[in-house]
């Protein structure tokens, strides 16, 4: 599959990766001599969705742009345990500096990415979408939803500025759902969106009855879900949320829902075992 479009901050974002790591130096690297060249390939341990080649590549950009990536892999592939991703080339220093932040990148982004087509894969037939959420590492939330779209999902909301998504303590400060749903209308711009989360069958009913056009299920059962899909009766969009993983979803997807938020996809993201070996140096 193609990959969707990149995040305009990966620049930064490398640039704080590796002020982080090397700070003033790298006191290792040091040692090797300073014309010293080399030839290093990076493997992967097992079977993954490849995401996060153009952090990688920014890495060894920003640390010494004579190093060159070539890929024999593309982002958004399936990649299988012992495959060659890219060989690296050039000053063996740089190298050696940008090794570990260019990994970190290029193993947690695969680690999304191969997590989200597991729950893509998992739901697949049933017509409803996989949705990430909010639940991201600290500063890498646009390279994380990236890594999302590359294993098959979609992204939610992108921040708390792009819509609006009223949950259980805005309903409880406004008063009431429809009280909630009500400010929301006077205040949302043009074309952003509005959802509301509901926990019961009740606080539906009352959603529904308020005019709203998208719900969100918090922690409902499947037979719960079958009865709102049932009074919905396609009048609203209806995302299930909490209590899910990859054992139940499917059961989750087959009432009939329109979308499923999954935290667990940016949370509990674990990282794609990677290599990266000197092959030549000189």
């Amino acid at each position: 599959m193609s990959a969707p479009k990149l995040p305009d901050d990966i620049t930064e974002t490398v640039r704080r990766a590796l002020a982080e790591d090397v700070g003033n130096g790298d006191l290792t690297a040091a040692l090797i001599a300073a014309d010293a060249s080399a030839e290093a390939q990076v493997i992967t341990r097992e079977d993954a969705v490849l995401c996060g080649e153009p952090w990688f590549d920014e890495v060894f950009r920003q640390v010494d742009d004579r190093l060159r990536v070539v890929w024999q892999t593309k982002e958004g592939d399936g990649i299988r345990a012992g495959e060659t991703l890219c060989r690296v080339t050039g000053p063996a220093r740089g190298m050696l500096t940008g090794e570990r932040a260019a990994l970190n990148f290029l193993q947690l982004l695969s680690g999304v990415a191969t997590r989200a087509r597991q729950y893509v894969d998992a739901v697949r037939g049933t017509g409803t979408i996989i949705l990430d959420t909010r639940k991201t590492v600290p500063g890498l939330r646009c390279a994380q939803k990236y890594a999302v779209a590359c294993g098959g999902g979609q992204n939610h909301r992108m921040g708390l500025y792009d819509a609006i998504l009223i949950k259980e303590n805005h309903i409880a400060a406004a008063g009431s759902v429809k009280g909630a749903l009500e400010a929301a209308r006077r205040s949302a711009p043009r074309g952003v969106s509005v959802e509301i989360e509901v926990e019961n069958i009740a606080q539906l009913r009352e959603a529904l009855a308020a005019g709203a056009d998208r719900l969100l299920l918090d922690n409902f059962s499947v037979g719960q879900l079958k009865t709102a899909v049932v009074e919905t009766s396609r009048r609203a969009r209806l995302e299930a949320s909490g209590g899910i993983s990859l054992a139940n979803i499917r059961a989750f997807a087959e009432t009939g829902v329109d979308f499923i938020s999954v935290g667990d996809i940016t949370k509990n993201v674990r990282a794609v075992d990677l290599s990266m070996r000197f092959v030549h140096a000189s």
